[in-house]
């Protein structure tokens, strides 16, 4: 399998395609580098040799899910599988895991075959799978007490203690799965993992469904847990930030069918790492610009849902409570140019105030901001800061304690068709096709225009997101990122004066979520709407905003610093990490954040 190390990223080959951020300062962990995988000194302490794995769906024709997998893992050593969805990698985790055999081919551990599961190999999936009714003690000590029956009480008991600790759970000790947050669930499948004392530790995604502070915090722990206790560890994740933090080694998985290893890139980052510093480093930029741009040609290879012909929009204008519309040019909206333009969005000393046991609380104090007419705003902060809770505001789903809102020249008094909502979840109506969840809205804004134009505007944005041929599949067929795209044409069909979004892409992996990007902005550029975004995700905000607005923790919270996004338009992925000024913007972020992670 070919490594890559910087010296041949300098002048990197041509890379053969086979197929398809956050705030914590540092990992307090120096450790030496591992010894390379295909070293002739000993043999390798997991392999994977020449694996392959088809499924068959009803009855129907088996379909290839890996190929030709070939893989050497180092004892100690840290390996990231860089993986998306479809690609095959919970498959792969669960072939080491030995939780399912291979159709070809074997994984060795310590050269031995791996014909089933074993305690030696500690798992912790995406999913918690922790036994509701019992608490952290209690889900931790399955593990030990089956793994050490033969042991004493006292010492299973001080086992689990130890590894309760160790991920700083000691206070909740005696709490049940539905009194965590969803971090604190992750830490007890970590710690649950690691109490068996397994050889390798293996990470299917553990942390792709936390929110950015939670998922640095454990992202530490983790590589802390590794280096004192001398595991190896295999972690599956989509995040190419993610694996150059952890890593020692980054393997793409390329997606399938019949899914194959790509070209292997060397992680030469000396340990400890620190987030931001690693943002100045000419070696972390130069791997993560091969590394990204790897991963963007291999999905420029897939298909990516057949767009068609793009349906041409009716020039039609949406009804206002009130008015009477007339036929005007396609994509031209008949609002009056506002008095002011730097002013057609306004938040004026906006606070939220929640009653609470213990009295009052301002998750929101004072939020002051101005937008202009057609401008990208980026909302940025972390997990409970209010950024969500000012966004409903505006859309007019929350009540305002206090201040005002306007929107262009009138103030927010609930929810209306003016907004448009995009959500982390695109809440479709399962039963309904893409086509008819879309209508919905559209049916809705223009019942003054003919059926047929009604049709014509669905089509023209279902095609621009790349769904014409699947505008007959009901949501349920859909996978979650056909369906955000559904949410996406849905919130532009209503030709609405300002675009709201929610994290929309905080669920889906990196090339999806890459992928959607590239969708909304080119459908914003033709509509030249008004948007707002509020996404946890530094490089999202800087892709896509004009500027970018970074909230102070609450309780309290208001706009802490805005920045000035001033990089060229249409965006790509690729010029981003080209610009020169793209990891000056980017440190500003990350210091930002790591200022304000406790407070």
């Amino acid at each position: 399998m070919n490594v890559l190390n910087f010296a041949d990223l300098v002048a990197p080959p041509p890379i053969p395609v086979t197929g398809r951020s956050g705030a914590r300062a540092s990992v307090p962990v120096a450790r030496p580098p591992a010894p390379k995988p295909d070293s002739d000194s000993a043999p390798p302490f997991l392999e994977l040799r020449g694996l392959a794995k088809s499924y068959s769906s009803g009855g129907g024709p088996r379909r290839s899910v890996l190929k030709d997998i070939h893989l050497k893992i180092a004892e100690g050593e840290f390996v990231a599988i860089v993986g998306f969805s479809g690609s095959g990698k919970t498959t792969l985790i669960s072939l080491m895991a030995g939780l399912t055999t291979p159709d070809e081919g074997a994984v060795l551990l310590n050269g031995r075959p791996v014909t089933g599961p074993g305690p030696e190999r500690g798992v912790v999936f995406q999913s918690y799978s922790l036994m509701p009714w019992m608490n952290v003690r209690q889900n931790v000590a399955l593990a030990v007490d089956r793994v050490f029956r033969d042991r004493p009480v006292a010492e299973r008991r001080a086992r689990v203690e130890k590894y309760v600790d160790m991920v700083g759970l000691t206070p909740a000790m005696e709490k049940r799965p539905a009194e965590l947050s969803g971090g604190m669930r992750q830490r007890v499948a970590v710690a649950r993992a690691l109490s068996a004392n397994p050889d390798i530790l293996l990470l299917d995604e553990p942390l792709s469904a936390l929110d950015a502070l939670t998922r640095a915090r454990l992202q530490d722990e983790i590589v802390q847990i590794w280096g004192r206790e001398k595991k190896t560890a295999v972690l599956i994740t989509n995040d190419v930030d993610e694996a150059l933090l952890m890593a020692d080694r980054i393997v793409p998985l390329n997606p399938g069918p019949g899914a194959t290893f790509g070209p292997e890139f060397r992680v030469n980052l000396s340990r400890p790492r620190d987030r931001t510093q690693l943002n100045h480093l000419p070696e972390f930029k130069l791997l993560r610009k091969q590394v990204t741009q790897y991963l963007m040609q291999v999905g420029s290879e897939q298909a990516r849902g057949a767009s068609g012909k793009v349906v041409v929009l009716p020039t039609v204008a949406p009804r206002s409570r009130g008015s009477r519309w007339k036929r005007v040019k396609a994509l031209e909206r008949p609002e009056p140019t506002p008095i002011q333009p730097d002013r057609y969005v306004e938040f004026s000393k906006v606070s939220k105030v929640y009653p609470t046991r213990k009295g009052p609380v301002r998750v929101v104090e004072e939020f002051d901001l101005k937008i202009r007419r057609s401008e990208f705003v980026s909302i940025i902060g972390h997990s409970g800061c209010g950024k969500s809770t000012v966004l409903s505001m505006m859309a007019g789903l929350n009540g305002i304690s206090e201040g005002v809102i306007i929107l262009d020249g009138k103030e927010i008094s609930g929810a209306g068709p003016d907004r448009g909502l995009v959500f982390q979840a695109p809440s479709l109506i399962p039963w309904l096709t893409a086509f008819e969840n879309v209508a919905l809205g559209v049916d809705r804004v223009f019942p003054h225009v003919s059926r047929d134009e009604r049709r014509d505007i669905v089509m023209h944005y279902l095609s621009r997101v790349g769904l014409s041929e699947s505008a007959q599949q009901r949501a349920a067929e859909l996978s979650n990122g056909m369906k955000q795209r559904v949410g996406i044409a849905r919130a532009f069909a209503l030709s609405p004066k300002l675009l709201l979004l929610d994290e929309p892409f905080g669920m889906l992996d990196s090339l999806t979520r890459w992928d959607l990007q590239d969708v909304l902005m080119d459908v914003w550029s033709r509509t030249e709407l008004t948007a707002i975004v509020v996404t946890h995700d530094v490089d999202e905000a800087i892709l896509l905003g004009d500027r970018v607005v970074m909230m102070t923790n609450g309780p309290r919270a208001r706009v802490g610093k805005v920045l000035d996004v001033k990089l060229p338009r249409p965006r790509t992925r690729k010029m981003l990490l080209e610009h020169p000024d793209y990891y000056s913007l980017r440190g500003e972020l990350l210091n930002f954040l790591a200022d304000h992670e406790h407070g």
